[in-house]
């Protein structure tokens, strides 16, 4: 295990450093401050249960960005590397292939903690410190999820716009599958063919997919309806795709001729 672990502390180290000198941190922490304006100002607006307002609006507006700017981190930044030549340098050298994509996972898992616990300090006015804990510790399971797939479309891929469509359509299409799985077997449905396979489609989704549709729900912060149960099924998930898209990036790896 020696020989693969050392390389990739040192990879994550690097990645870690990269983040620091692209200012990610500062753009984490800006990020946060325009949502905390925004829900400010829908609050003024609000007629009613303003604070509720507020804080669901910045509890999304958190999730979102802390979302977008990891995923556009990795992609870009491994799209750096591999046009710089430095990814074929780094697979050419004497070490496991699974050590570089280890120490990128470790990296990137790392940094992902950032907008989590930044996250869930503003959240903590609006709820009761437990509720915040499993929110942050839910909104870093998802932030995991989406930082193994950007690594997995970014070596995969290799170009930067494609990589940033297939994230996005990923997270998207998983944090709306409950609601489509609900229009399709819903009373209004009907019961045609058509309406029947479009609905086998989406039951087909949601076993591939992850439920990120359970991942940092809002009522947890709103109406303190989150338990450590729920915690149990995210972290469940979390190791399950995580590992699962590691496999398929390594697999990638692994196929390349150097």
């Amino acid at each position: 295990m020696m020989p693969m672990l050392s390389p990739s502390f040192t990879i994550a180290r690097y990645t870690l450093l990269e983040a620091l000198r692209s200012r990610l941190p500062w753009l984490f922490l800006l990020a946060a401050c325009g949502a905390a304006a925004l829900a400010g100002f829908l609050q003024q607006l609000a007629l009613t249960e303003s604070g509720a307002v507020q804080a669901a609006m910045l509890a999304a507006t958190l999730r979102l960005a802390g979302v977008f700017l990891l995923a556009t981190f990795i992609i870009t930044s491994m799209a750096r590397e591999a046009a710089d030549r430095g990814l074929e340098l780094l697979l050419a050298l004497p070490m496991p292939r699974a050590a570089y994509l280890l120490g990128k996972l470790l990296g990137y898992s790392t940094l992902a903690a950032v907008p989590a616990v930044l996250s869930g300090l503003l959240m903590a006015p609006f709820a009761a410190p437990a509720q915040c804990a499993l929110w942050a510790l839910s909104l870093l399971g998802e932030l995991w999820i989406v930082a193994a797939f950007s690594l997995l479309c970014a070596a995969s891929l290799q170009q930067a716009l494609p990589a940033l469509a297939a994230t996005g359509g990923f997270y998207v299409l998983a944090r709306m599958l409950g609601s489509l799985q609900l229009l399709a077997h819903g009373p209004q449905a009907g019961d045609s063919l058509v309406q029947r396979t479009t609905a086998g489609a989406i039951d087909v989704l949601a076993l591939l997919l992850p439920r990120l549709d359970a991942f940092t729900r809002t009522e947890w912060l709103l109406y303190a309806t989150g338990d450590w149960q729920a915690l149990l099924n995210v972290a469940a998930q979390t190791g399950i795709y995580v590992a699962l898209l590691a496999s398929c990036a390594l697999c990638d790896f692994y196929r390349r001729n150097i």
